[in-house]
């Protein structure tokens, strides 16, 4: 491989947990009930905000009302991560491979459905420009589908100047590891983040099971 792109929530941060709390709690604002957890599983990992809120409201919601209630949710959760200081960290033994991946020069950039309020809050907290280049990360602009469309993989494979077939992708959800096989992506890594191991056994395309960033061969790379 050639390269290697991560999803960011739930991959490199394990915030599901948090982002789950901030749907939970918003949803009931949006319908009255809260979201339940199979809800959260098959409509909210991998998708766009306004996929969840059309979800949400049972109808298609305009843009000014998308932009709204992203806001108001985003900002929710920003309050939560922050409320948790202990949680703002990333994932074990990520920044030691993020540190092998930048000395060794090897092509790299997040693919997020996270929106840019959110990603700018990341750069800043995790000093993502250590190891990203910035203009190559990929988020939810209103114009990329959401996973598991393959859009945000081919265009994040594109940013850095590769194939998809040349990546390694490491996701957690299912809507993204679709989306990176409909993408034409050439190694998937599935980190075990929330779910059990046990979930991803039998996901087709996926070639390892990691719970560790230090569990990634750096062998699998050209250097």
């Amino acid at each position: 491989m050639k390269g290697i792109i991560f999803d960011f929530n739930g991959t490199l941060f394990w915030d599901s947990q948090l982002h789950l709390d901030a749907w939970k709690e918003y949803s009931k604002k949006l319908r009255g009930i809260s979201f339940t957890e199979a809800e959260m599983l098959q409509y909210m990992f991998g998708r766009t905000n306004k996929d969840i809120i059309e979800y949400a409201i049972g109808k298609k919601p305009n843009k000014k009302l998308v932009e709204k209630y992203t806001q108001e949710k985003e900002a929710e959760y920003r309050t939560k991560c922050l409320e948790h200081p202990e949680e703002m960290k990333l994932a074990a033994n990520a920044e030691k491979l993020l540190d092998y991946i930048k000395a060794n020069n090897i092509p790299t950039t997040i693919a997020t459905m996270s929106e840019w309020c959110n990603v700018e809050f990341y750069i800043k907290e995790f000093k993502l420009d250590k190891w990203f280049d910035i203009d190559k990360i990929v988020y939810s602009n209103g114009l990329i589908p959401g996973k598991p469309a393959p859009d945000i993989y081919i265009i994040a494979a594109k940013n850095i100047g590769l194939a998809p077939s040349e990546c390694v992708v490491v996701e957690d959800a299912l809507s993204g590891i679709e989306s990176a096989k409909n993408a034409g992506i050439g190694k998937i890594i599935a980190i075990a983040s929330r779910e059990p191991v046990e979930f991803y056994k039998n996901i087709e395309g996926v070639s390892q099971i990691i719970t560790d960033f230090c569990q990634i061969d750096k062998n699998l790379f050209e250097v």
